[in-house]
Order: C-alpha cells, then structure tokens, then sequence
C-alpha cells in the first residue's frame, strides 16, 4: 500500500470538538440574530425576561439527568 503524498493532518478529539463547538456558536448566533429582526420588542422587557427564564427552567427540569453524571469541571479550593 502506497503512502499518500502531501501533509498528513492529524487532528486531535480536543481539536475536533472545540471546532464543532464554534462552528455551532457561529450557527446559533446567526439564528438568534435573524430571531431578534423579526420578532417585535416586547412591552415589558423584564416580563419578557422573566418569562423566558421560566421557561427554561421549565425544560430544564423536564430532563433527566442520572446521579452518577460527573460535572465538566471541578470545584478546587
């Protein structure tokens, strides 16, 4: 078998991610971006905000999550 010519590239799982991670924020961004033109400013911007974080914390509580889930950090005094 012949060794293909030219730059191998070897990219790591770190690599990886933390580009999918930004392409992702990229393509959130421009989503919420074009969300924000549409929708009209609400009447009452801390209603508005209030109910959007009670629906978060509606879908957040919805998940489930088991107990033996290790956090992605740690707590280091």
């Amino acid at each position: 078998m012949k060794k293909a010519v030219g730059i191998a590239t070897r990219i790591t799982r770190r690599k990886l991610a933390g580009g999918l991670i930004s392409a992702s924020a990229v393509w959130r961004s421009a989503l919420s971006s074009r969300a924000l033109a549409q929708t009209p400013a609400p009447a009452d911007p801390l209603q508005a905000a209030k109910d959007r974080i009670k629906a978060t914390s509606d879908a957040l509580a919805k998940e489930q999550v088991p107990m033996g889930t290790e956090p992605a950090f740690q707590f280091k005094a």
